[in-house]
Order: C-alpha cells, then structure tokens, then sequence
C-alpha cells in the first residue's frame, strides 16, 4: 500500500516531468527577431503584417521591432544588442547604417546566430541571405517615367531618404545613373536628404522649388519623402511633377486625384514573410538563395485599382 508521503512524492515527480516536458518543448520552439528602421511609415506596418504571417504558418515566434525613425541609428544597434543577447534562432535587420552595424554581426556569426538582410542590405557577406527591392532597378523604372513625364527634357531633383542605409543609396544612384545613361537631355539639378521625414521634406521641397523656378520633376526616394515633396510642392503652388516610391493613404489619394504622377511600390508584406521564411530555413541548417528578390510595380492612376497592383498597396 502506498502511503500518503509516497503519493506526494509521486505527483510531485509526475509535475516535475511535466514542467520539464513543456519546458523543453518551449526551448524547441523556434524564434526570430526582426529589427526594422524604423515605425514612423505605414511600409513597415505592411512588412510585420507579413512576418507575423509567416510566424503563424510556420508556428515559430517573431519579434518586430525598430527605432521611432530612421535617423536613430544607435537606438537600432541598441535594439540588436538586445536581440542577440536573446539568443533566438535567427535575427532579420533593416540596418539604418549599412557600416556601423558590422561588429555587431560579427558577434552574431560568432555566436552561431544566422542573420538574414531585408529591406536594405550591408556591407558585409555575414547576412546569409537578402530579402529585399532590386532597389536600382526600381529607381532606374522611376527615372525613365519622369524622362516620360517631363518630354525628356529639363530639370528635376531629387529628395532622398538616407545616404547611410542601401536603399537610400541604390534608390539614388539607380535614378541618377539611369538619367545619365538613357536620358541626357534631363538634367538633375540637386540631390537634398530629408531622413525620410515628411516635414523636413517639405522644407527641402520648397527651398529646392523656390531656388529652380524651372524644375519639371522631383522624384522622392520612400514614403516620408515623397509626401514631403508632395506637400511642398501643394505649399508652393507648383505644378512639378512629383514622383514617389513606396505606397500609404497619402500617395495613394495624391495619385488618384492626379497631384502625384506616380509611384513605385515595393511588396512589403511579401518582404516579411519571404524575411521570416528564409530565417527559420536557415536556422534550420537549409540552403536559401543569397539575394531574394520580392518584385517592384509602378503604378499610377490608370493602373492603382488593377488585382495585381492593388495586391502589393497598403493604407
């Protein structure tokens, strides 16, 4: 017969094997942090929107997180230091910068922590994959609809969002070398940075128009800089054709009522669940390709409303 003292001792044993089951069951599961740069722009609602997704299909945890902008380039190394001493399964970055955050990496590769690029690449071959725009090809697509837009000659600038982060820069240069080489008679007068604020965009915009009563175009390099331009453009009274990259209600409205020629539109949730998907494939000893391309469109208010456009847009 078992006594009393007996039976508490084995339902203690029974719950600590229990606890200890679920406790490795919850270690087995596997998770990825995702550090974007930033939340100031509906664009990085759209990319958690499709890591969270994938999370859910793949049933591992995701973490989203990123500065409240994207100047704030020591608070988003502050957010991977944090992540790394975490330890999950993989990390996913957006870096602000695409230099600093190198020793960081190296930690992480060390550490046996794989790390997978999206949105904007470094300068390192750490990343084991990049999920991201052809942001030079995007760019190039915006410069020959602008040449299209203005008669293929005049004046335009540009207000980019970063000369620090692999899409401010590859944005920049696919449109000024896409000028130079297919449209010479198109002349970029100046190249400003607005950090992706749409208020200090603004300001730019209107010092740009104020100093080039000529200018035919400007070309405004993500979300933030592009209704930037827009409303400078609107403060001014101008009639410049504007052109923008990315998607949000704002251009959205500008296009269909005609003040906003146009936009290129990246697949921003595709970008977080392609980001997510090759994370957990990785972390789990699988080969994904180096560079995953998650498309581009141009879209403008003869195509806004069509299937395949309206897939890729968000408010």
């Amino acid at each position: 017969m078992f006594s009393r003292r007996g039976m508490l001792i084995g339902a203690a044993a029974a719950l600590a094997l229990t606890v200890g089951t679920t406790g490795a069951m919850a270690q087995d599961r596997m998770s990825v942090a995702l550090i974007s740069k930033g939340f100031q722009h509906q664009f990085w609602q759209a990319v958690k929107q499709g890591a969270d997704k994938a999370g859910a299909d793949l049933g591992v945890d995701v973490t989203f997180e990123g500065p409240d902008n994207e100047t704030q380039v020591d608070k988003q190394m502050d957010m991977l230091a944090a992540a790394l001493a975490k330890k999950p399964s993989a990390i996913a970055l957006a870096a602000l910068d695409s230099q600093a955050v190198i020793p960081q990496l190296k930690q992480a590769q060390a550490a046996g922590i794989p790390i997978i690029a999206f949105d904007s690449g470094v300068d390192s071959d750490i990343p084991v994959a990049t999920a991201s725009t052809d942001n030079v090809a995007a760019s190039a697509m915006a410069a020959d609809k602008m040449a299209e837009l203005i008669g293929g000659a005049g004046h335009v600038a540009v207000v980019g969002h970063s000369q620090t982060s692999a899409t401010g820069i590859d944005r920049r240069d696919g449109f000024v070398n896409q000028m130079k080489e297919k449209h010479p008679d198109v002349q970029i007068v100046t190249i400003e940075y607005g950090d992706g604020d749409h208020l200090k965009s603004t300001e730019i915009t209107k010092a740009i128009l104020a100093a080039n009563p000529d200018i035919k175009g400007i070309f405004g390099t993500n979300e933030g800089a592009a209704i930037g331009v827009l409303n400078g453009a609107r403060e001014m009274n101008s009639k410049v054709v504007v052109i923008g990259f990315d998607s949000g209600k704002a251009q959205k409205d500008a296009i269909r009522s005609g003040a906003m020629a146009g936009a290129i539109t990246q697949n921003p949730v595709g970008i977080g669940y392609e980001t997510v998907k090759a994370a957990v494939a990785v972390a789990k000893g699988e080969t994904v390709p180096k560079d995953i391309d998650t498309g581009f469109f141009w879209y403008d208010k003869s195509n806004i409303d069509a299937p395949e456009i309206a897939a890729v847009l968000y408010d």
